[in-house]
């Protein structure tokens, strides 16, 4: 059942009043039709929920269906993708090499991957383990990601180790936080150097296996055969579709371990419990040190407003974030990867965890994780569900908009001449990017990437010297802008890439493509 429009708005309105009345933590039945609700209003086929209490696993259900096309239901065992939720797992993987004395977080990198440069000389002679995995390196935000995302890229693991050297930083070393999917990355390939495995089987072996997470792999690729595994799903257009899944491996250690409820649930318990686990906690997997060491504030993140949590601070620990909530330390992260989202959450000196696993793109995994954690520290009246549904509304009208406009003015635009269009045609190239080649196709210019084959479309004139590209496949966002810059030889010389519709999106920025003579 949808609720779109006035219709949708007014559900949310009356919920809300529903949700203020909640004075005690969440019951059973109550997060069952906060998770129903969830699901109707995000138009997502299956979530799984878990709560850890006190050392007990309290809620662990899944809900709806792991894929549109089989119909088969969610359960606790269902697999998902929990995209970023893996860097807590590559931070861990450090810290174990750090137990056998083989490295240290302040290691420089180039002790392990000696050819490793970053773009800024000092950076690159300074650079540590610590810097990478706490987001400090001074790259721009997800920078270099388009080396493995969208699918289907040609770049080996190599490739972009090397390439790092030729993306500008967006400030200066160590003085700011930038997430970096990249960063992991690179802290994989020195566990797989240290380790002298693969950062797969390294995280299998010495983390899965021993924590009794069976089933669940460090990659697609190790679980793809398990038929209990959930499809990923994207809303495109006016409906909710499954869609190709990455199969990539290149990030992995960023981003590439599957997983169910029931499992997740034997990572959180081993924080909460200060690294114990197995039977009446009689394993060490970490010592206390080296696990406060993942969950200590390494990097500031800047706090605008203290909102409802009352959160003055907040850092980036060791494949965490960090932050004070109404008094009490939250340790908590989300991810989010093509049809897939996950959120998870701990608040230790309650002895609570939250899981929550979604088959679908939109904020209801973390709605869901907050209203939860709510209920447990006391906030009322805060209705998590209506503030992420209205928001995703605005945002997306607004992006609809912006398409609209687009399409008018790519309808106004006067026609160019065979001969105009041709003087664009060409190949063109980014020093880290790779080449793109640029030709004429039904009399329209077609933009084709040599190295990420879904990087293909048709550029539609879009003012002077401007095109947007709309891409052949529509799974992928659209509103890409070609914009061509002038030159002393020709204003056809170079161009560049911006994103017209989002801010989240992927990170054109520091492409710079110079046309190569013929």
């Amino acid at each position: 059942m949808n609720f779109p429009g006035k219709v949708g708005l007014l559900f949310v309105l009356l919920v809300s009043q529903w949700i203020k009345g909640w004075t005690q933590p969440i019951t059973a039945r109550q997060l069952d039709q906060l998770v129903q609700r969830n699901r109707t209003l995000c138009h997502i086929p299956g979530i799984a929920v878990a709560i850890i209490k006190d050392g007990k696993l309290i809620h662990c259900k899944g809900y709806g269906l792991r894929s549109l096309r089989t119909k088969q239901p969610v359960t606790p065992q269902t697999l998902f993708g929990i995209a970023s939720n893996s860097k807590a797992f590559t931070a861990a993987a450090i810290a174990l090499l750090m137990e056998e004395g083989k490295l240290q977080w302040d290691d420089r990198v180039n002790k392990y991957l000696p050819n490793f440069r970053l773009y800024d000389t000092l950076a690159s002679q300074q650079l540590t383990i610590r810097d990478l995995v706490s987001h400090r390196s001074g790259l721009p935000t997800q920078a270099g990601d388009l080396m493995h995302d969208p699918d289907s890229t040609n770049f080996t693991l190599e490739d972009i180790l090397y390439n790092q050297r030729f993306i500008r930083p967006a400030s200066s070393f160590r003085s700011q936080f930038a997430y970096s999917n990249n960063g992991y990355l690179v802290a994989g390939a020195i566990v797989a150097r240290v380790s002298g495995m693969s950062w797969e089987n390294f995280v299998e072996q010495r983390i899965l296996g021993p924590l009794g997470m069976t089933q669940s792999a460090a990659s697609f690729q190790g679980c793809q055969t398990n038929p209990n595994l959930i499809d990923a799903h994207k809303r495109i257009g006016d409906s909710v579709r499954v869609v190709a899944r990455y199969g990539s491996t290149l990030d992995d250690a960023a981003g590439g371990i599957y997983s169910s409820i029931e499992e997740m649930s034997r990572w959180v318990l081993l924080f909460l419990n200060q690294g114990r686990y197995g039977p009446a906690l009689s394993k060490r997997f970490l010592p206390e040190p080296l696990l406060a060491d993942l969950v200590a504030p390494q990097t500031i993140i800047p706090v605008q407003q203290p909102g409802s949590y009352r959160t003055h601070f907040a850092a980036y620990g060791l494949g965490w974030f960090l932050s004070d909530v109404k008094g009490y330390k939250e340790i908590a992260h989300s991810g989010q990867d093509v049809g897939m989202v996950s959120a998870v959450t701990m608040v230790p000196e309650l002895g609570l965890g939250v899981i929550v696993l979604t088959n679908s793109e939109s904020g209801a995994a973390s709605a869901i994780n907050d209203q939860i954690v709510d209920s447990y520290i006391g906030i009322v009246g805060q209705d998590r569900t209506g503030i992420m549904y209205q928001r995703e509304q605005a945002q997306q009208r607004a992006t609809q908009t912006i398409l609209d406009s687009i399409q008018q003015q790519v309808a106004r635009q006067a026609s160019v001449s065979q001969a105009d269009l041709a003087s664009y045609v060409g190949v063109y190239r980014d020093r880290w990017f790779g080449k793109i080649d640029i030709t004429l196709r039904d009399h329209q210019l077609w933009f084709a990437s040599e190295r990420s084959p879904q990087l293909r479309g048709y550029m539609r004139p879009f003012g002077a010297a401007q095109f947007v590209i709309k891409w052949q496949n529509p799974e992928l966002d659209s509103g890409v802008l070609v914009r061509f810059g002038s030159s002393l030889r020709s204003t056809t010389s170079s161009f560049v890439l911006r994103e017209l519709t989002s801010t989240t999106g992927h990170a054109y920025d520091d492409l710079r493509f110079e046309r190569i003579p013929k």
